[in-house]
């Protein structure tokens, strides 16, 4: 087991990183691959810039990470906040298109996140925590 680790930061764009290495490292211990370690760092870099764009509309606020997990087998992460929770059924399917030009703004953070993870849990107005997105992913090929 990893011991569970936890972060709380300003809900900023140059927090962004930092969220992101904090949970890229958790996985690299876990033993995933380089690339799933990318995948995981960006799916955490998606999920964080919607609560800033989004949750929290710019308007600050805070963002809790914890992390945890059990060496070669999964990799858990929660991220906490306190912004105007959303519908997630709300966010049209993201479908690629043929030309970049073509493509339509929003919804790939969504995609990405349940792309790359294995399971996405969103749950809104938990009482006295507040929105809570849980992402677990599973080392595979072990």
């Amino acid at each position: 087991m990893i011991p569970r680790r936890k972060m709380v930061v300003p809900a900023q764009h140059d927090q962004l990183a930092r969220l992101a290495s904090f949970a890229a490292a958790a996985a690299a211990e876990v033993g995933f691959d380089e690339l799933q370690v990318n995948r995981i760092e960006l799916a955490v870099d998606e999920a964080c810039s919607n609560i800033i764009d989004h949750a929290y509309a710019g308007q600050g606020g805070q963002i809790e990470i914890e992390v945890t997990g059990e060496r070669n087998r999964n990799l858990l992460i929660v991220i906490i906040d306190q912004g105007k929770p959303f519908d997630p059924a709300s966010v049209q399917e993201y479908v690629p298109s043929g030309s970049l030009d073509d493509a339509k703004v929003g919804g790939l953070g969504l995609h990405l996140m349940r792309q790359t993870m294995d399971q996405v849990c969103f749950e809104f107005g938990v009482p006295g925590v507040g929105n809570r997105l849980t992402m677990q992913k599973f080392v595979r090929g072990r």
